[in-house]
C-alpha cells in the first residue's frame, strides 16, 4: 500500500511538473505546439513597432518618450499586447540609395554605442509596466537598418558602385547571399548579438536575459539565403546563431524572423531550419503587394485572389508547424489603403476585410488549441503622419510603420484608422476570452 502511494505521488509529480514550471516562471514558454504565459495558453494579436526602440532617443520629449507612452497606452487599450521591435541599426548613410534608420547601435564594425540601447531599455521598461511582450530582431536582411549588407561593406565584399545606388533584385540577391559565407561578417554579427543580450536595462536594472517583458529573440528581420548556392552556409548560420543565443539566455524563446516558403524558395529548407532544437517556433510573413498577388495598384480587382492565396499560404505553413509540433506566428502582413492611397484620411475597406480574414484563422486556432498562435500586423504608425507632398522618408521625419525605402503611409495603420481598430479590437477580445488558466 505504501509503495503504491509513493508510485502515485511520483506519477502525479511527473504529470504536474510542466504546469508547475509554468506557475514558477513569468516567461512565455512553448509546450508542444502552443505558447503558455502565466499558466494560460498564449494566443495574441500584436503589431510591428520596429521604431519603438528609437523613440526614447529623441531629444524632443513630445516626439520621443511622450509619444511612446501614449502609443503603448493606445495599443494596450485596443488589445494589442505583443510588439516586434528592432534591436539596433548598423552603420550610417546611404545603402542602395536609401537613407537608413538610426542612430546606429554599431556605427563601425566592432564598435558599439552603448547609449543607443537606452531606447530599447525604455520601451521594454514601459512595456513591462503594461504587461506587454516584445519580440526583438537582432539584425536585418534588408538595407534600411544597415543589416547584412553593412557587414559585407565593412569587410570589402561590396563593389564601390553598389554601395549607394539602388540595386536591381538579382544584384541584391548576389550581394546579400555572400553574408553567410563571410567569416568576419558573421563574427561581427555574433558580437552584436552578445552585446545586446548581455545588456542590463538602465531603468529596470534587470539583465535582458532576465526580463519577462521579452518574449523572444529573433535572428534577423527576414533572413533569406537569397541564392540557392548559399543554402548550406545559410543553414549553418541559423544553427550557430540560435545555439549562441540559447547559450546566453535560457529564459527566452528563439525564432528566425522568417517569411516562409517564399523566403527560402523551398519548403523543405523552411522545415529543416525550423526543426533545429534551438528554434522554438515558426514564423511567416505575407506580402500580397510585394509578391504580386494583385496587379500594380489594382487591389480591388485582385482582392479575391489575395484572400485565396493568403489562406493557402497560412494552411501550407500550419501543416509544417503541426508536423514539427511547434507554434506558428504570422508576424508580418499588411495591405495598402483603398485606391493605393497614402493619405490617412482615405478608406481601408479591403485592408479591414483582409485583417479580419487573417485574424479569423488565429481565432479558430485558439479555439481548437492549434499551432497558429499569433498575428502581428504591419505596421503601427501611431500619431505620426506622412509629410505632405513627400513620398519617402527623410532624415529628421518622425518614424511610422513604413521603412525609408517604401512610400510613407503605404502599409501603416495609424491611430486614426477607426474601422481597422474596430476589427483589431474585436479579435483581440476573442483571444482574451479564449485564454483559460491551467490549475
Amino acid at each position: 500500500m505504501y509503495a503504491k502511494k509513493i508510485a502515485l505521488s511520483v506519477a502525479a509529480f511527473v504529470i504536474l511538473s510542466p504546469l508547475q514550471l509554468f506557475a514558477q516562471t513569468p516567461f512565455v514558454r512553448v509546450e508542444g505546439k502552443r505558447f503558455f504565459n502565466d499558466r494560460r495558453p498564449y494566443y495574441f494579436i500584436g503589431t510591428n513597432y520596429w521604431y519603438g526602440s528609437l523613440l526614447g532617443l529623441e531629444k524632443d520629449r513630445r516626439r520621443g518618450v511622450e509619444r511612446l507612452r501614449r502609443e503603448l497606452d493606445f495599443l494596450k487599450a485596443n488589445g494589442v499586447n505583443n510588439l516586434r521591435l528592432m534591436a539596433g541599426a548598423e552603420g550610417a548613410g546611404l545603402i542602395n540609395g536609401v537613407e537608413r534608420v538610426g542612430p546606429p547601435l554599431q556605427p563601425e564594425q566592432g564598435k558599439f554605442d552603448e547609449k543607443i540601447l537606452e531606447g530599447l531599455d525604455l520601451v521594454l521598461y514601459e512595456m513591462g509596466k503594461r504587461d506587454m511582450k516584445a519580440v526583438i530582431f537582432l539584425s536585418n536582411n534588408w538595407e534600411w537598418s544597415g543589416g547584412f549588407q553593412q557587414y559585407l561593406i565593412w569587410n570589402g565584399l561590396v563593389e564601390e558602385d553598389r554601395k549607394t545606388r539602388r540595386l536591381e533584385w538579382d544584384e541584391l540577391r548576389d550581394v546579400v547571399s555572400r553574408f553567410y559565407g563571410c567569416g568576419p561578417c558573421k563574427k561581427a554579427y555574433y558580437e552584436q548579438v552578445k552585446f545586446i543580450i548581455g545588456r542590463t536595462n538602465k531603468y529596470t536594472k534587470k539583465r535582458y536575459a532576465d526580463d519577462p517583458a521579452i518574449m523572444a529573440w529573433e535572428l534577423a528581420n527576414e533572413p533569406r539565403p537569397m541564392r540557392p548556392a548559399a543554402n548550406e552556409a545559410y543553414k549553418k548560420w541559423v544553427a550557430e546563431a540560435a545555439a549562441l543565443i540559447k547559450s546566453m539566455d535560457k529564459n527566452h524563446l528563439v525564432t528566425l524572423g522568417h517569411e516562409g516558403r517564399i523566403g527560402t524558395e523551398d519548403m523543405k529548407l523552411f522545415e529543416e531550419i525550423h526543426s533545429d532544437p534551438n528554434v522554438d517556433y515558426l514564423t511567416i510573413h505575407i506580402w500580397a503587394k510585394n509578391w504580386r498577388w494583385f496587379e500594380g495598384e489594382k487591389l480591388a480587382e485582385g482582392f479575391p485572389l489575395v484572400l485565396e492565396k493568403a489562406e493557402a499560404y497560412i494552411k501550407e505553413h500550419t501543416a509544417v508547424a503541426e508536423k514539427l509540433e511547434k507554434p506558428l506566428v504570422i508576424e508580418e502582413f499588411g495591405l495598402p489603403r483603398d485606391g493605393h492611397s497614402f493619405d490617412p484620411a482615405s478608406t481601408t475597406k479591403f485592408r479591414d476585410e483582409y485583417f479580419a480574414r487573417i485574424f479569423s484563422f488565429l481565432a479558430a486556432s485558439a479555439r481548437s488549441g492549434g499551432p497558429l498562435a499569433g498575428a502581428n500586423f504591419w505596421a503601427f504608425g501611431g500619431r505620426a503622419r506622412p509629410v505632405k507632398d513627400q513620398v519617402f522618408w527623410k532624415k529628421g521625419d518622425e518614424y511610422m510603420g513604413d521603412p525609408p525605402m517604401e512610400e510613407q503611409g503605404l502599409n501603416t495603420v495609424f491611430d486614426s484608422d477607426k474601422t481597422t481598430w474596430t476589427v483589431i479590437k474585436k479579435y483581440a477580445e476573442k483571444m482574451k476570452n479564449g485564454k483559460r488558466k491551467i490549475n
